[in-house]
Formats: C-alpha cells, sequence, structure tokens
C-alpha cells in the first residue's frame, strides 16, 4: 500500500512541476510578443513623420503613401495580435520602396529629416529583427515542452495551445523590386 502511495505522490509531484513549467514557458511566450510588440508600435508611431517628410518631396508616389497611410490609420491598440502582425508585415513590405523613392530625389535623402527618421526606423527594424528572434526561440521551446512526451499529457490535460511562430511571408522573402 505505501508503495502505492509513493508512486501517486511522485506522479502528483511530476505533475506539478510539469504543468508549472508550461505555465512559466507560456508566460516567456506572452514576454516575448510583448517586447516585440513594443518595437511594432515604435514603428507604428514613426510612420506619420516619415510619411509626411515623403509626402513634401514626392507626390508622384501617391499610391506607395496612400498605401502606408491606409494600414497606419488603425488604431493600434484596438487591434488584434495576429492583426498587428499582420498589418506590421504590410508596412515591411513597403518600407524597402520609400529608400527606393529617396534614391529617386537628392533632395529628399538629403534631407536631414529623412535621414533622422530612417536612421530611427533603422535602429526600430534591427530591434524588431531581434525581438523576433526572440520570440520564435520562446515559441520553439513552448511548443517542444507540448509535444514532448510525458509533458504533452500535461498539455492536454490542461489545454494548453501551441504557439505561432512569427514566419516572414513568400514575398518578403523575394529580392525587393523598387517598382514605383
Amino acid at each position: 500500500m505505501i508503495e502505492i502511495l509513493i508512486v501517486v505522490a511522485v506522479l502528483l509531484v511530476a505533475c506539478m512541476c510539469g504543468y508549472n513549467k508550461a505555465v512559466i514557458l507560456k508566460n516567456y511566450v506572452r514576454e516575448a510578443f510583448s517586447t516585440m510588440d513594443v518595437y511594432l508600435k515604435k514603428r507604428w508611431d514613426l510612420l506619420p513623420n516619415l510619411i509626411e517628410t515623403v509626402k513634401s518631396y514626392t507626390m508622384h508616389e501617391k499610391n506607395l503613401l496612400t498605401d502606408l497611410t491606409k494600414i497606419r490609420s488603425q488604431n493600434y491598440e484596438a487591434l488584434s495580435d495576429g492583426e498587428k502582425l499582420s498589418a506590421n508585415m504590410k508596412i515591411g513590405q513597403i518600407l524597402p520602396k520609400i529608400h527606393a523613392v529617396a534614391e529617386n530625389y537628392p533632395d529628399l535623402k538629403a534631407n536631414q529629416n529623412y535621414s533622422l527618421l530612417m536612421q530611427q526606423m533603422e535602429t526600430v527594424e534591427n530591434d524588431i529583427a531581434n525581438s523576433r528572434k526572440y520570440y520564435n526561440g520562446t515559441v520553439r521551446e513552448f511548443n517542444t515542452f507540448l509535444e514532448m512526451f510525458p509533458t504533452n499529457l500535461i498539455g492536454m490535460i490542461f489545454h494548453f495551445q501551441k504557439a505561432k511562430m512569427f514566419e516572414a511571408q513568400a514575398q518578403e522573402r523575394e529580392n525587393v523590386k523598387a517598382e514605383l
């Protein structure tokens, strides 16, 4: 009888430890997304200044700026996590085209406001890339935990769901074509 109690006690302790580990990993994923979200929001807030600076020099690229303004016109805080990622992926596709516009407008390229904004944007883009790596690392660890035996049983019992990795879209994997 005592052996059965010991086995049950060991199983309960193992289950509690597994559950606690799952909670910790889930919170790491949330924290990693929040970190990435801060940088995405920072990029979001820089866009109106960049749009206005470019707009004052380039009236010919209205479609590019209109698309960027349309995406940016959404209330960032009201977007779901998925919508934030989607909107920022679209922005990521447009930003390289703005660099190409600057090449066609020497006055814009020499403008101090534009240069400062592009430096800030480059810093934010690097921060976003690093935070995406961190996010994907925490998601990988959490998902691996949920897929391995016996912790997959804990995940099923307590309804832990695998987290979604951040993945580049097909357009982002292609070379940027600066056609305006």
